[in-house]
């Protein structure tokens, strides 16, 4: 009797399910039916994000990201890009959830599905929630965390999804909207100062290892295309895709290695002055 008991339970739980998936796809037939009904168009979409990317210079500044990988920046779209221009894409679905926390890492995954051209893809991401001391992150570092994790998901599914020429178009009319007044030679003198100031006050970088993130010499070196990706580095450092440690990694320990040297360098030097004088004596 029990076991009967428990099998009509499963059953009763099996045709929830099939309901709510079966309400769950009619929901979507009518969203593709909808976007078939009224289609995207292609030139006010492109349009009413380049408008809104370069509403003002915080906005266009949010548009870029610039992340360490292999000793090199890299330099692209953000998920705030990503997000404004799906607001005006139309007729496409996108999320990004955490789908897992395990010992070790949170797990995010970023889908999104352009209803209109049948189009859909997923993307996993992996941030892992362990310090360097070994210990697990808080339950509040973990939230952080995992929000980092969605960010990249979302903006890896939808730029897979959206056509390139899309985004290109939208990324440097934002880009030209925060370096385009930087061709008077005055502007970008300040800027630049601006810019090293900022670092120093608040990430505690200093002026020459501004120049080599910018892969320069001197500071006149850094131009427009430079202080675009110092407002890149800002950005990410600011949604917690990455940190003052990972951007600086590469750049300090050349400088430890130099320091180093130069140290191992002044010992033999006054390791042989001191042999000398004793052989003097």
């Amino acid at each position: 009797m029990e076991n009967e008991n428990y099998e009509v339970l499963q059953v009763q739980q099996d045709q929830n399910i099939i309901q709510i998936d079966a309400v769950e796809r009619a929901n979507v037939d009518s969203q593709v039916a909808t976007a078939k009904q009224y289609p995207r168009d292609i030139a006010r979409s492109v349009n009413n994000s380049i408008a809104m990317a370069t509403m003002d210079y915080a906005t266009a500044q949010s548009c870029g990201y610039a992340l360490p990988r292999g000793g090199k920046l890299i330099t692209g779209p953000s998920v705030h890009l990503a997000k404004l221009i799906v607001s005006n894409w139309g007729n496409v679905r996108a999320e990004a959830k955490v789908v897992q926390i395990t010992d070790k890492q949170v797990i995010s995954r970023g889908t999104c599905w352009d209803l209109e051209n049948n189009v859909a893809t997923a993307f996993e991401v992996r941030r892992s929630i362990v310090g360097k001391n070994g210990k697990r992150f808080s339950d509040d570092m973990i939230t952080v965390t995992g929000n980092a994790a969605n960010s990249i998901a979302y903006r890896n599914a939808v730029f897979s999804v959206i056509p390139k020429a899309i985004t290109d178009k939208v990324y440097q009319a934002a880009q030209h909207f925060v370096t385009g007044d930087l061709s008077d030679e005055e502007k970008l003198v300040a800027r630049r100062k601006k810019c090293i100031d900022f670092f120093k006050d608040e990430y505690g970088i200093t002026e020459q290892e501004v120049v080599m993130l910018c892969g320069k010499q001197t500071v006149n070196q850094i131009k427009a295309d430079q202080i675009a990706v110092l407002l890149g580095i800002t950005q990410s450092l600011k949604d917690g895709d990455t940190t003052v440690e990972e951007v600086m990694r590469p750049y300090r320990a050349e400088e430890n290695k130099k320091t180093i040297a130069a140290k191992a360098a002044e010992a033999a030097e006054a390791d042989a002055a001191k042999k000398k004088k004793e052989e003097k004596k």
